[in-house]
């Protein structure tokens, strides 16, 4: 599977105490013996979740709503996630959160602070792994073929309707974080017009085993064009940590933009602005910690190769 669908090392442990150099070249080299115990620990933390979130599904609604935050946040932390919240987020019933994509790591970071359902095309349903996850967050899937464009419009309507919170992700594909790819307006059908808000959210990769993301970078943190998936996951897993900015911009009334265009395009507006002013903003100082630690702030990184591809088919 590559983003355009959708080596085995010897763990050297230093055996005197090492340089303040060394400790930084040790601290920032890959363990593949880091990526298995990741791995292992999300699985665990799915398997030991599902049971509660089905008792959820047929009887408690309440707790049905807060396991898949649970799930994401003990997953944050399992994967070295630390995640960074700016500006007020609208909570109120009947929300939809657009967001840029970058990576299936937004799923993750989004779903640690947003109780909300993701959207998702109706073909992640039958992927192994993928689907068990996404009925765990909830996922509402819609097709995104034109011929099924009316019901897409219904099914969002009546989650809205019943209170429900909405994440998206208008581009329909992800790319290297620089740069906002156009929305797909038909996903704003459902809410032009209407009495619903729309809160823009600018998703940010700002730190990489505690230095600041530079453009060689990028292709650790983000999944896109011909990039495959596992040997993607496997290195990004031996990295010590990844840091999360998210941006929550301020909320669009859906009744001033009664056409789906000029709605998309109000929301694009914000988190383009977003990322062109920010993209190089690489200081700690305006975020505010959610979770997550930062033990070292020096270091040395290998940049990955990758093609400067920016599209992807996710959720097209």
């Amino acid at each position: 599977m590559t983003a355009a669908d959708m080596p085995e090392t010897n763990l050297d442990l230093p055996t005197a105490a090492p340089t303040a150099g060394g400790l930084a070249d040790t601290l920032s080299r890959p363990f593949p013996a880091l990526a298995v115990i990741r791995l292992a620990g999300y699985i665990a933390n799915t398997l030991v979740l599902l049971p509660f979130q089905l008792a959820g599904l047929l009887a408690l609604p309440g707790l049905a709503r807060g396991i898949p935050v649970l799930h994401h946040r003990i997953g944050a932390r399992i994967l070295g996630l630390d995640i960074r919240c700016e500006g007020r987020l609208e909570d109120r019933p009947a929300t939809l959160y657009g967001a840029n994509h970058v990576s299936y790591y937004d799923i993750v970071a989004l779903g640690a602070v947003l109780r909300a359902r993701f959207v998702a095309k109706r073909e992640v349903a039958g992927w192994p792994g993928f689907a068990q996850l996404a009925w765990l967050s909830r996922t509402v899937f819609i097709d995104r073929r034109a011929r099924g464009a009316r019901r897409q419009v219904g099914e969002l309507n009546a989650a809205l309707r019943n209170g429900e919170r909405l994440i998206i992700f208008p581009e329909g594909t992800s790319s290297d974080g620089t740069r906002v790819l156009p929305f797909k307006s038909s996903l704003f059908a459902a809410v032009a017009g209407a009495d619903v808000r729309i809160q823009p959210v600018s998703v940010r990769y700002t730190r990489l085993d505690g230095l600041p993301v530079f453009h060689a970078d990028r292709p650790f943190c983000a999944w896109y064009g011909d990039m495959d998936l596992m040997p993607h996951l496997w290195r990004s897993l031996m990295r010590d940590r990844m840091e999360v900015a998210i941006r929550f911009h301020p909320p669009i009334d859906a009744r001033d933009h009664p056409d789906r265009k000029t709605l998309a395009r109000a929301c694009r507006e914000q988190i383009a602005s977003d990322l062109g002013q920010r993209v190089a903003d690489l200081t700690r100082k305006a975020p505010v910690l959610v979770w997550g630690d930062s033990r070292r702030e020096q270091g040395r990184r290998e940049p990955m190769s990758a093609e400067p591809a920016a599209r992807a088919t996710i959720g097209e």
